[in-house]
């Protein structure tokens, strides 16, 4: 191990932090201000990049100097923001703006050309129109699980089946007395139409049902749902597991199917609230967008960073 790197990897855990606190307050940093620097390139396929379907096994990272932006996926913006601090600290001549806003405003905005990156929870093809989605290419970075939370008040449940969940969120069940609970009004907590977090949830748990929208709350980040669940008696809703480890006041996990929500069992395939984590880009990445995603793919990213975040690496 270099010298280099050796000092990156002893500041990760500051950067974690920092990254975490800093999202889970607000679901966004400031917005990124540089358009993109190159011309998107037409007709580009929506298949990950080679580096991605390489697994993670890009070379050392590479400095480029200028500015990007990215924005989208809140469940996605710690490790990005902290991958990003970390380029700029060993690339000084590089700025890596990150915001959040949803994985549907980050589609978008890369497919305008507002921003060089969208990060996502869900396919461009799953969001967008095909004259704008045909135009992106995926690079997949990391796996990502999110966990169904409720207020410590709702005592007595530790699991919820996936037709129990289904059953809730629809609407059928509205008290936690008939799933084991406290006779206690059920409060959902949604997450905006835009929200990856959402599409995931309501494609794996809810079968691609529409949620109820009678006595519900609505949230526009990770970071402020898992703060409203930990502060609304009866609530229920679900973060990813980095925002659920920073905000554990007051909220309390629940397994789904009997299987515990960790990197380990999303990477096993047992855990199946997960999906890909995708880094978007308007035609093929280069310059210094190319240059930062082939570090989210690199060694230092996928091995350390990654799993000290609660996500699972690129397989």
């Amino acid at each position: 191990m270099t010298a280099s790197i050796a000092r990156r990897i002893g500041a990760l855990s500051i950067v974690a932090t920092i990254a975490l606190a800093a999202c889970s307050s607000s679901g966004a940093s400031t917005a990124p201000s540089t358009a993109p620097t190159t011309a998107p390139t037409t007709a580009a396929s929506t298949a990950p990049s080679a580096a991605a379907s390489a697994g993670g096994s890009a070379a050392a990272m590479t400095c480029v100097a200028g500015s990007i932006s990215a924005s989208g996926s809140t469940a996605m913006q710690p490790v990005v923001d902290a991958a990003g601090k970390l380029y700029v600290k060993e690339c000084p001549g590089a700025t890596i703006n990150v915001q959040g806003g949803g994985s549907g405003t980050g589609l978008t905005q890369v497919a305008t050309g507002a921003v060089n990156i969208g990060n996502s929870d869900v396919t461009a093809e799953s969001k967008l129109k095909p004259d704008q989605s045909s135009l992106l290419v995926n690079h997949i970075v990391l796996k990502q699980g999110w966990v169904m939370v409720v207020n410590s008040s709702v005592t007595g449940i530790t699991n919820l089946t996936t037709q129990q969940a289904s059953d809730i969120w629809t609407g059928k069940t509205t008290n936690w007395k008939d799933v084991g609970g406290p006779n206690q009004p059920i409060v959902l907590i949604l997450r905006p139409a835009s929200s990856g977090t959402r599409a995931v949830f309501k494609k794996v748990v809810l079968n691609g049902a529409d949620e109820s929208t009678s006595a519900t709350l609505t949230e526009d980040s990770n970071g402020t749902v898992a703060k409203a669940v930990g502060t609304t008696p009866g609530s229920t809703s679900y973060i990813g597991l980095a925002y659920y480890q920073a905000n554990k006041a007051g909220v309390v996990p629940l397994q789904l199917d009997g299987v515990d929500a960790t990197p380990a069992n999303i990477t096993n395939g047992t855990y199946k609230l997960s999906a890909n984590g995708n880094m978007y880009t308007k035609g093929a990445a280069s310059g210094l967008a190319q240059a930062f995603i082939s570090f989210m793919l690199g060694p230092e990213v996928q091995g350390t960073l990654i799993p000290s975040l609660y996500y699972a690496p690129v397989q």
